[in-house]
């Protein structure tokens, strides 16, 4: 069920900003959310992370934006989606370390940045069909990467750091009580 609510969450923080103007942040949910949802989830269920989202990608082009809708401008971002969902249920699942956790957020981050910009450069005449133009769209699009990845990394740290802490916690009281008694 918090795999589920945590879905929610991703969902609600691409529509909020648009609700309360506050677009420009770029600080989504979405890239922590699909590790933790592929990490507590059966496979299969990556289907539906992926139709929750693109259902949003939907919203967003045609209600907010109010452009047309056209499923081959994302189906990378779909393929992204279960991609970093099927991430999340092979290197996360059970309780992974710290260091599986950052890796995980960091390459969420990573590929987005990567494919999604190089989709920009294919896909469109913004820029040049040059070494120079794809070097140009990376350039342009750093800001937004570096949102993605503390988003990603706030996220991840507390579906996995609050809980860990918690059980830190919990285990030292434990311990202090049995010494003390």
């Amino acid at each position: 069920m918090v795999a589920y609510l945590v879905l929610l969450l991703a969902v609600m923080s691409r529509l909020l900003p648009h609700a309360f103007g506050l677009v420009g942040l770029n600080f989504t949910a979405v890239g922590g959310s699909l590790l933790f949802f592929g990490a507590r989830r059966e496979r299969w269920q990556t289907v539906l992370a992926v139709a929750a989202l693109a259902g949003t990608d939907w919203y967003l082009t045609t209600q907010v934006y109010g452009y047309p809708f056209h499923v081959s401008g994302y189906l990378l971002t779909w393929a992204w989606y279960a991609a970093i969902c099927l991430l999340g249920h092979a290197a996360l699942e059970g309780r992974p370390g710290f260091g599986r956790v950052a890796w995980a957020a960091l390459g969420s981050a990573t590929s987005f940045f990567l494919l999604s910009n190089l989709a920009v450069w294919v896909g469109s005449a913004m820029y040049p069909h040059t070494t120079a133009g794809l070097g140009a769209c990376y350039a342009a699009a750093v800001p937004f990467y570096a949102n993605d990845a503390m988003s990603t990394g706030l996220t991840v740290g507390a579906l996995w750091g609050v809980p860990a802490l918690g059980r830190r916690i919990v285990r030292d009281l434990d311990e202090a009580r049995l010494r003390s008694a």
